[in-house]
Formats: structure tokens, sequence, C-alpha cells
């Protein structure tokens, strides 16, 4: 019964991964319906900060709809021609179809360039990631950085939804169960198998070794356009591991360096001229933030 119910989901899982036609109008059309969606959880406000968000930000779910498309096609270079189309006209649209609900008219299409870019990468990719179907160890080898890829965002919008829940949980719940799904759906054998969940068990540790050894790093504006000469000098006085240095003294710059929370406070002296201010660093959705107060 066990196995009946083992070949029967890895029945469903191979149907949906290689047994569907995926023919230029399905490509097409899932184009079309992907922008529009996307659109919609961009500009509704409802959805702002959540995981129906992030579609249109950033790349888990388009992940999952090109691992889609690409074992469903007949050759690599079907698979790649296909992907490459798909993104093609799904990106542009979203940004077109966003245009007249956004304050920056047609600037927004200045965001694009970067997904032109990863559109240009998802013809080589495609090409080779249709050998997924072959559920062997090159498929393997193939899948693995993507398990990675779904388990450190999984994990990452987990510990998200921990501390503000439920914002993050549907794009949890995605990569996380997407992640067990591609295990099953792209091998042939318990050790392939064995050896991706490894790999995610592997993932999940390290990203939460590295949540406890969080830090933040990165210019910033002082407050109210404070700007200064070259010779200008900062001084700190507060806890160790935050550190302060003037990045552009005549644009009111400088460097935050942090490895923990805490507050501390520094001096600007500049000829006669002398300010003092006081820097937070606070934890907010398991990542350091900052903020620069005049004293």
């Amino acid at each position: 019964m066990e196995e009946n119910k083992t070949a029967e989901k890895s029945g469903v899982l191979q149907k949906l991964y290689g047994g569907i036609e995926m023919s230029w109008v399905k490509v097409i059309a899932l184009a079309l319906i992907s922008a529009v969606i996307t659109t919609v959880f961009l500009v509704v406000p409802i959805f702002k900060d959540t995981s129906f968000e992030r579609m249109g930000i950033d790349f888990e779910a388009w992940f999952v709809l090109a691992i889609l498309i690409m074992p469903n096609c007949k050759k690599p270079l079907d698979s790649a021609l296909k992907t490459f189309v798909f993104f093609l006209i799904s990106q542009p649209l979203i940004y077109l179809f966003e245009v007249p609900f956004s304050d920056m008219g047609w600037k927004l299409f200045g965001y694009y360039r970067t997904w032109f870019y990863w559109t240009l990468l998802t013809f080589p990719m495609a090409f080779i990631g249709w050998y997924l179907k072959k559920r062997n160890w090159l498929s393997t080898l193939i899948i693995a950085p993507v398990v990675v890829f779904m388990t450190v965002t999984g994990m990452g919008t987990l510990f998200d939804f921990i501390s503000d829940p439920p914002k993050m949980i549907v794009t949890t719940v995605l990569c996380l169960a997407q992640t067990a799904v591609f295990i099953f759906a792209f091998t042939s054998d318990k050790k392939q198998k064995i050896i991706l969940a490894a790999i995610a068990a592997v993932t999940v540790a390290a990203v939460i070794i590295n949540m406890n050894n969080i830090s933040y790093s990165g210019d910033s504006f002082l407050p109210d356009g404070y700007t200064y000469s070259e010779n200008a000098e900062l001084t700190v006085e507060g806890d160790e591991g935050i550190s302060v240095e003037l990045s552009d003294p005549g644009q009111g710059i400088v460097y935050v360096n942090a490895k923990k929370v805490g507050t501390v406070s520094f001096t600007i002296k500049d000829g006669d001229k002398e300010d003092s201010f006081e820097l937070t660093i606070y934890k907010e959705k398991n990542s350091l933030q900052f903020k620069i107060d005049q004293k």
C-alpha cells in the first residue's frame, strides 16, 4: 500500500514536470497571467510588505514558474527559447501595467534593467535546466543550487514570519514545500534524494547559525543635511562592535558597521564647528537597522 502511494505521488510529479505539452500558446498565456497577477500584488495596498508583493521583487516565485516550463519542453533549445520569451514578455509588462499607478511614471522602467539582465541569463540556464527531466545524477547536480536558494529564502522568511506574523507565511510555505517537491520530482533513486535532502538540511543549519551572527554595514546620510570639509574628524564613544566613519564629508555621508544592537554617540569636529549625533542600532525582522539623530 505504501509503495503504491509513493508511486502515485511520483507519477503526479512526473506528469507535472515532464508530462505537460508546453506549447507557445501556453507559455505566452502563462506570461500574461503572471504579469497581471503580479501587478495586482504590487499596486494594491493590502499586499504591501507581504509574500504577495515579493513576487514582483524577488526571485522565488519566478523560479517555480521557470522550472515548470523547462522540463515540459521537447528539446533543450525549445526550453531555452520558451523560458526566455516567458520572461521577455512577463517582466516588462509588469512595469508597463504599474506605470499608471506609480508616482515615477515611465521612469519606473529604470528598474527593469536588472530583470533584463536576468532574462538574458534564462536562455543558457533553461537550456541546461531541460535536463532536469532526465532525473539522473546530472539532474541532481542542476537542481542542487535551486534547493539551496529555495531553502535559504524559505528559512529567511520563516524568521520574518515568526517576528511579524502572518506577513511572510505564504513565501515560507511556498519555498520549503517547493524544495521538497523538487527533491522528489527530479530524482529517480534514494541516494539522489538523500543527497539533496542533506544539502537542504545543511543549508537550514547554516541559515540558523548565520541568523545569530547578523551584522549591518553601509553608508548613510547625516540628518538635516549636515556637511563638512575634508579636514573634518569623527570620534566615537560607546559600545564596541559598532563603528562610524566619515565616508564622504562633503555630502554628509558616514559609513556604519555594526555587529550588535546598541547605541553610540559620535562627534564630528570641523575647525570651530562641532556637532554631536547618536547612532542607534536595533533589530527589525531579523536584521539590524539603524537611525542617526542629532544630540
